[in-house]
């Protein structure tokens, strides 16, 4: 009997222990994680010393630390943990205004543009060309569908 009770918590032993080792072939899916602001370059470009907290509220989105202590900077931060591999990538950026509520420095990660990029805007509007009608063509008029009254009275032959 007592053969028989050690080797039942044996194999209970085995089988917990079974439990908490993954053999290297199973793998499991795991998701990207994102969190806190994406900031993109263009976003960051368009900072300029001078404007208010809701231009640049505007231009970033809502900071994810605003301090009470601190209450000239907003800190915007963004981590991406990628799935597969686990690698993390962080990002830090920090936006300090001055006593009136204007910006006055951005710190952090991210770079702001140079000064001859604001200067020359670029165009990022394209022109596409669809093709143009013949000039002897008159322009089309747009098809009238009748409406349900006029269908009914249609469906009745009046």
């Amino acid at each position: 009997m007592s053969c028989s009770r050690l080797l039942l918590v044996a194999a209970s032993c085995v089988a917990l222990g079974a439990c908490s080792v993954k053999p290297g072939f199973f793998n499991e899916y795991k998701i990207d994680v994102q969190q806190g602001n994406v900031l993109g370059q263009e976003m960051v470009a368009q900072l300029k010393p001078g404007q208010t907290r809701d231009q640049v509220r505007f231009l970033l989105g809502t900071p994810l630390i605003a301090d009470m202590f601190h209450q000239q900077r907003w800190d915007y931060v963004y981590r991406f943990q990628n799935g597969r591999s686990g690698a993390v990538e962080t990002r830090r950026m920090a936006v300090f205004f001055d006593a009136d509520g204007r910006l006055e420095r951005v710190d952090g990660d991210v770079a702001v543009a140079d000064t001859a990029e604001l200067a020359m805007p670029g165009a990022r509007t394209r022109v596409v060309d669809l093709g143009s009608l013949p000039e002897d063509t008159a322009p089309l008029q747009p098809r009238q569908e009748p409406g349900f009254f006029r269908r009914a009275l249609n469906m009745f032959g009046f």
